[in-house]
């Protein structure tokens, strides 16, 4: 059955879009992940931001001997900070926080400071 004229060109239109977002999520980077694992929170205290960035909006607090289970590294170049994304366990109200920590406080390496991945280019 011909597809009437009054559809053909909408349906052409939603086609070529669809297949030109395909290949972009096709060609797209995946998320920077050196490592997976379990840490402790080694700063005295710090934020869970909702984005890796100083000016995010902040979703809880973190302390020292808190538990982080870690999945994620970003480097942010107009920061020339690296953050450390995963969700951290509060000792005090058992609370889980998914978020963004400064790298240096989410220690995957338990030394202080922690050695930081190399940055990308």
């Amino acid at each position: 059955m011909p597809i009437p004229k009054r559809f053909g060109r909408p349906l052409a239109a939603v086609a070529v879009s669809a297949a030109v977002a395909g290949s972009a999520l096709i060609a797209a980077p995946a998320a920077q992940a050196y490592d997976t694992g379990h840490g402790k929170i080694s700063c005295s205290a710090v934020k869970v931001r909702k984005s890796p960035a100083k000016n995010a909006t902040a979703l809880g607090v973190a302390y020292r001997g808190d538990a982080i289970a870690y999945d994620q590294f970003v480097y942010v170049k107009a920061e020339k900070t690296w953050y450390t994304r995963g969700t951290v366990t509060r000792k005090s109200d058992h609370a889980k926080i998914r978020g963004f920590v400064f790298y240096d406080c989410a220690n995957p390496y338990n030394t202080d400071p922690a050695p930081k991945p190399p940055i990308p280019k």
